[in-house]
């Protein structure tokens, strides 16, 4: 699946000559808790969010020091910081500093980019201009929605056990070869050993996301290394 099958094609964007107050009222508008910030041109500048407005003058909430840590920060950091914190224009708050991300590329690398940057949005582009915008909640809709399209029909009681064999030897933390598994009209139940228990709720979600599964039964047990407790599953 690539960016351009599940991205937002409806920009809303703002110019970084704009006052900081039309940001927050678009944002509060369109419910939505950024912007990319392009000029004219439809060059991409930079982008303003929520969290740029988190520490602001007017909320009483920019950062406060002890005179020590100021001396060693130094005038230089300290007047950006005064500039975010009392800017009234988007340009004076907005994050320049954009990752982004092609129509083309796949879903991967933009999901990718939103963990090893820890960022909520990434503007699209093509040929150097915006054309549109990936966000956490497009990748939870385009979730629901091939889930919902790909769920197929219910298997029978071999086909699940099939199905849950095929998919645990697929899984490189899988104890396969130390456990059992049955299934009895839906039912399935797990019997064996653990070499660590955490594979219990794993192996768990890999038998309860097999269509027809009606129950899963635990009766795997682990035994904890340092003390030689046997920890058995609850059964249901």
């Amino acid at each position: 699946m690539q960016v351009k099958d599940v991205m937002s094609r409806q920009i809303v964007s703002i110019g970084a000559e704009a006052p900081v107050l039309d940001a927050v009222q678009l944002m509060l508008q369109h419910r939505i808790s950024g912007l990319p910030v392009i000029d004219a041109s439809g060059n991409l500048q930079g982008v303003v969010t929520e969290g740029d407005f988190l520490r602001r003058a007017e909320t009483g909430t920019q950062r406060k020091r002890a005179r020590w840590i100021e001396f060693l920060m130094g005038p230089g950091r300290l007047a950006s910081e005064y500039v975010r914190a009392s800017g009234g224009k988007v340009g004076e708050v907005m994050t320049p500093e954009v990752h982004t991300v092609t129509e083309d590329a796949p879903l991967e690398d933009a999901v990718h980019l939103m963990e090893r940057h820890r960022v909520k949005r990434l503007p699209v582009m093509r040929d150097g201009k915006v054309v549109g915008i990936v966000t956490r909640s497009n990748l939870m809709r385009a979730l629901a929605h091939f889930a919902l399209a790909a769920q197929p029909a219910a298997a029978g009681d071999a086909t699940i056990r099939a199905r849950l064999l095929a998919e645990l030897g697929k899984q490189p933390w899988a104890p396969v070869g130390l456990i059992n598994v049955v299934v009895t009209d839906g039912i399935v139940k797990l019997s064996g050993a653990l070499t660590d228990e955490r594979e219990r709720q794993a192996i768990r979600v890999a038998a309860e996301n097999i269509p027809g599964v009606r129950k899963v039964e635990d009766h795997l047990i682990w035994i904890e290394p340092n003390t030689g407790v046997i920890v058995e599953g609850p059964g249901e």
